[in-house]
């Protein structure tokens, strides 16, 4: 076995660097130093049917040192599922094979690359397995000695050890250096081991060259119950070429003589493994066919908060559908997630005050064909932008809800306040960003949510308000809601979504009182935007006023605004209201008001236009 097993690591050696050699560009002494993990894994401890990626038994890999690749394509190809001509293709445009994995790759899960997220996607996953799937199927997670510098390293250490999750091991290649220079603690996998142990794992240190004392460590993170493992495996970057070996300046380049090297390591070869099969497992869920019984609020009754509607909402999604789950960053009883909690404590998990973490589990189970809600005050999403940002490149299905936007909570002030949330969100490619202003809204909203693609995220507000619409009224994704029109005599449009809402019809109603018949419309969807109603007031008002609680870059005012600089129809006179100042602590009343985005604001704003048209 340590014959093969050597000689398999110096095949994937070579076709790292064959495969960057070709590309001109990679990292193949990143990959070379972790060969010997990579076909130990690979030829006698990975269970995994390549030909069903989807096998609920099969074993997940992920190479959070994404740019690793060529080392996980190398593995790939000797498990006969990669040509060597494909190989070559690396990093070529078209290419599968991209200079960091995406699940372009039927293989791979998720995207990697963006340092410090495999550890955290890995536990999701390993939640999955062990609470959800009920299947033992082992996470095995190959990390990068200089991404364990990552604070979102530390929350998934945390979050795995408290958790128990005996199904997931950390492979650590420890090869000393980094891009620049080496690492933090170079070989110390003292240092290394000292902080993993004091978070409750169990950890193996071993010579990552040694393929016997890969083979014993991976065994024996296999057979550890109780707690993850982590396998702390000292290497050398470049290992087996002289030229770059254990070299500084060799990061993130091929070879400068990539024959020489392959000769020295011993020229190529054609070795195939044949991957053991996983053990038969199945995972049956209700999926959907049963609508949901959300629930109703009552047309022009009390007042309601957006937030709970949310969470009652989902409680009721999470009775029809054993593939939602619920993830809450410790705030639970404000987000109102707590009542999915309650109704369905098998699919709810506490993620604490972790939001790396918190998204980065969303992201983790739903590759195990989970439909994940994870809640946060919208203020807190911003610390998790990276892993929403890359849940978009893994093509991954997630809902996020931001509670507490906007200057609206009012006396907790300003590090409380979401104001740059939907900026951030409609920013991520093929995202949907939803803005509910009552309860029925939201509810239907929350349900629509389930069956979308890539990242979904809902805004809800922390106050009751009231409930405008009937609660057999249908909200489609990409819509909006006329809620007050004078048809031809509209003198202007005012756009608004939640809170806005409320604050633009108490406008419409004093204009009106003044001679000024206005148009407003409820932008409950801000991402896909509603273009043909926003062209159509265009053409008949002349006029558009958007207004809202956020900061005026990238939210309704801009989502409005690209609308009609894309469009095809009449671009309006655009004047827009939003946060431009820094709140304190005032009730959410004055807050309104002292940002200038109630209904005295509006009335003033749009008063205003109409007077400049009149005028030209």
């Amino acid at each position: 076995m340590n014959e093969t097993m050597s000689a398999l690591a110096q095949q994937l050696r070579v076709d790292a660097v064959r495969a960057a050699d070709a590309a001109g560009s990679g990292h193949p002494t990143s990959s070379m130093s972790a060969a010997e993990i990579g076909a130990v894994l690979l030829a006698r401890h990975l269970r995994y049917d390549f030909d069903r990626p989807d096998h609920p038994g099969n074993d997940r890999l992920v190479l959070s040192k994404g740019h690793a690749s060529p080392l996980l394509y190398a593995m790939y190809r000797a498990a006969g599922v990669v040509g060597d001509d494909e190989l070559l293709t690396f990093r070529r445009r078209g290419s599968l094979l991209e200079g960091h994995p995406t699940p372009r790759l039927p293989w791979v899960d998720v995207a990697t690359g963006s340092l410090g997220q495999g550890l955290p996607v890995g536990v999701g996953m390993a939640l999955a397995g062990k609470f959800l799937d009920h299947v033992p199927y082992q996470v095995w997670v190959l990390c990068g000695d200089s991404e364990m510098a990552e604070g979102s390293v530390w929350e998934a250490v945390e979050h795995a050890s408290y958790c128990r999750l005996d199904n997931l091991t950390m492979i650590v290649d420890v090869n000393r250096l980094g891009q620049r220079g080496p690492t933090r603690h170079q070989h110390d996998l003292g240092a290394y081991a000292a902080r993993l142990e004091a978070f409750g794992w169990h950890t193996v240190s071993i010579d990552g060259h040694d393929v016997d004392a890969v083979d014993a460590a991976l065994r024996e993170a296999r057979a550890t119950t109780g707690r993850p493992t982590a396998i702390l495996a000292a290497t050398r970057k470049g290992r087996g070429v002289a030229a770059v070996e254990n070299r500084e300046g060799m990061h993130g380049k091929p070879l400068p003589d990539a024959e020489a090297a392959i000769a020295e390591l011993g020229g190529r070869s054609d070795l195939r493994v044949g991957v053991t099969e996983p053990p038969a497992a199945r995972v049956p869920r209700r999926v959907g066919g049963e609508a949901p019984d959300l629930p109703r609020y009552e047309k022009g009754g009390d007042k309601v908060a957006t937030r709970n509607a949310y969470g009652e909402a989902l409680a009721a999604l999470g009775s029809v559908r054993d593939d939602v789950v619920a993830f809450d960053g410790e705030v639970g009883d404000s987000t109102r997630t707590e009542y999915f909690a309650k109704a369905h404590p098998e699919r709810h998990f506490e993620c604490y005050i972790a939001e790396q973490q918190l998204v980065a589990a969303a992201v983790g189970v739903q590759t195990r064909g989970y439909v994940p809600y994870a809640a946060t005050f919208a203020a807190f999403l911003t610390r998790a932008h990276d892993f929403i940002r890359m849940a978009a490149v893994s093509r991954a299905g997630i809902n996020l809800v931001g509670s507490h936007a906007g200057v609206a909570i009012g006396e907790d002030g300003p590090s409380q306040m979401g104001l740059e949330d939907l900026a951030m969100m409609r920013s991520v490619h093929g995202s949907t960003v939803l803005y509910p202003c009552d309860a029925n809204q939201t509810a239907k909203l929350v349900a629509a949510m389930a069956d979308r693609d890539g990242v979904r995220y809902l805004r809800t507000t922390r106050g009751g308000t009231p409930v405008l619409y009937d609660p057999d009224e249908e909200f489609p994704v990409g819509g909006s809601k006329v809620l007050r029109s004078h048809g031809e005599d509209d003198r202007a449009t005012i756009v608004a979504a939640g809170v806005t809402v409320h604050e633009a019809l108490r406008a419409a109603d004093v204009l009106e009182e003044r001679g000024v018949p206005v148009r407003v419309i409820d932008l409950y969807s801000v991402k896909p935007v509603d273009t043909a109603t926003l062209d159509q007031a265009a053409g008949t008002t002349g006029c558009v006023l958007t207004v809202e609680d956020h900061r005026p870059e990238g939210g309704i005012g801009d989502a409005v605004a690209e609308a009609y600089a894309n469009g095809h129809g009449d671009v309006p006179r655009l004047a827009r209201l939003a946060v431009r100042s820094m709140p304190t602590s005032a009730t959410p009343e004055e807050q309104l008001h002292e940002a200038g985005i109630d209904a005295d604001a509006i009335v003033s704003a749009v008063e205003l236009m109409v007077e400049r048209v009149l005028v030209r």
